[in-house]
């Protein structure tokens, strides 16, 4: 797992490492610009000509101390500061000067033809308005160059919270960033601005948690060793399923949903569906079913499963009868165990929300933008503007934990644990992967991993299995029971991975 800052977040801790810890400011500049001089070496940048485009401000000293290093291994190397010489922060001032007294070469105006490689330092985490003036001249401008772009920290004029465009915002190859990600270089469009990233670690110390560190993660491939098999097991142990799912000629969702819940480990699974699909059930033989009709006690029905139960999942190809709604408000009403909500069900949710806020048991939501909005009322433009507060918002108030799909799934807890899942590709917008998603989400809860560790760990397992599907079929062949199966193969490897490092 690791942790991700927003800009604000990113500012106090630079500011404790200095103040707090005693560690002056122009030595961690030192270390950003030793950082980032390397990994254009590293990465083999054209640096017969390197410029660096400098603000006023503390990205754009950190810019300077990279042009002196370059300028000291031999590069020619040229700064262009913008801005206000009035407005220069201290450290600016002083690199400048130290820069000076180097024989740094320092100009006013340049023709970007003329360099192989140019730096953007002109704004960092600070940024939160949009870009004006000079500034957007010179960004604007760089849309047209045809070198290598590398930003220090994050690409300028891309808010560090948000991952929007401000304006206008430098298209970089590489950029490399201090000490944690940003959350803006982890949500698009910011994501798709920053090209590869580097994470430097340049000294910058984060206090424990109650002192103010982040409460933003992602989890990482090695995460997925905590997903674990108990040798003494068995099928009651790794838990039981009900699977509420499928409406008439909706036998698919159904089936991927289970058959994902059984390969991420489950060891029991019950499917409630509607009668006409209980031939098609053939093909699965690891499931039992639960069968009804229009003429079906629902309550009844679902009285016993609910005891036998460790965990519930209910919405996949449901469908918005009345009967789905009796089966939601049955849930709702009666079921204590954790609580999994997806498609239909969500769909339905916008009537009963309610009940869904008077619910003591632990909830998980999962939906789409146009899921979301019909929920809250919150329009798909209007969260991608500010993803992590809303769902920070959204999951404390409905008491669930909240998991909002799109190309950067950010989910939250009503305690406000907030993870950005950083794994998947586009292959995933295919007919069966949200299905696919529930049922991951359920054979880890079932097996009794807590709610905000099965919602992290479950998304992450589901964008990675697409990402090791994708490598072998392309993303546009991706079907969802190729994450299916890919998702059974990672676990296999992390499990052997983790049993090897214990």
């Amino acid at each position: 797992m690791k942790g991700i800052v927003t800009g604000k977040e990113m500012k106090a801790l630079d500011r404790y490492t200095i103040e707090e810890m005693g560690v002056p400011s122009l030595v961690l500049m030192e270390r950003a610009g030793l950082a980032v001089a390397n990994a254009l070496r590293e990465s083999e940048f054209p640096l017969e000509k390197v410029l660096i485009l400098c603000g006023g401000g503390n990205n754009g000293a950190d810019g300077v101390v990279i042009a002196r290093l370059l300028h000291l291994w031999g590069y020619q190397t040229h700064v262009c500061i913008l801005g206000n010489p009035e407005h220069f922060t201290e450290e600016m001032k002083k690199q400048i000067d130290i820069g000076k007294k180097y024989g740094l070469s320092f100009v006013k105006t340049f023709h970007q033809k003329e360099y192989t490689t140019i730096v953007d330092a002109i704004f960092g985490v600070g940024l939160s308005r949009e870009v004006t003036g000079i500034y957007e001249k010179v960004i604007r401008d760089l849309s047209d160059y045809q070198g290598k772009i590398l930003s220090v920290d994050i690409p300028s004029g891309i808010s560090p919270d948000t991952g929007q465009i401000l304006g206008c915002a430098v298209h970089a190859d590489l950029t490399v960033t201090f000490a944690f990600l940003k959350a803006g270089l982890c949500l698009y469009p910011g994501a798709s601005y920053a090209g590869k990233l580097l994470v430097a670690d340049v000294g910058i110390y984060a206090p424990k948690k109650e002192e103010g560190s982040s409460v933003i993660f992602a989890c990482e491939k090695r995460d997925l060793e905590r997903i674990v098999r108990k040798p003494e097991g068995n099928k009651g142990t790794f838990g039981k399923i009900l699977l509420v799912a499928g409406s008439s000629g909706m036998f698919g969702a159904a089936y991927l949903s289970g058959m994902a819940a059984m390969r991420t480990g489950a060891g029991m699974l019950k499917i409630c569906t509607r009668e006409e699909n209980r031939s098609l059930f053939s093909c699965f033989p690891e499931a039992m079913l639960q069968i009804y009709g229009e003429d079906t006690d629902l309550q009844e029905l679902l009285a016993d499963s609910l005891d036998w139960a460790d965990v519930v999942g209910i919405g996949p190809g449901l469908g918005t009868s009345k009967q789905a709604a009796k089966l939601l408000d049955i849930l709702l009403t009666h079921c204590q165990k954790p609580l999994v909500l997806d498609a239909d069900a969500l769909n339905l949710l916008k009537d009963c929300i309610p009940n869904l806020k008077a619910h003591t048991g632990q909830v998980m939501l999962t939906p789409h933008l146009g899921e979301l909005a019909r929920i809250s009322g919150i329009s798909p433009g209007e969260w991608k503007k500010n993803p992590l507060n809303l769902t920070k918002r959204l999951a404390k108030e409905l008491s669930a934990v909240l998991i909002c799909k799109d190309a950067r799934t950010v989910i939250s807890t009503p305690k406000g644990e907030t993870y950005i899942n950083l794994s998947g590709n586009d292959g995933l917008a295919t007919a069966g992967s949200g299905d696919v998603l529930t049922g991951i989400l359920l054979g880890l809860l079932a097996q009794g991993y807590p709610p905000e560790q099965a919602a992290s760990l479950g998304v992450y397992l589901h964008g990675a299995a697409g990402d090791r599907a994708a490598d072998k079929i392309g993303k546009a062949a991706l079907l969802a029971s190729d994450i299916i199966q890919s998702a059974g193969e990672l676990l296999k490897t992390a499990q052997k991975e983790g049993t090897q490092l214990s």
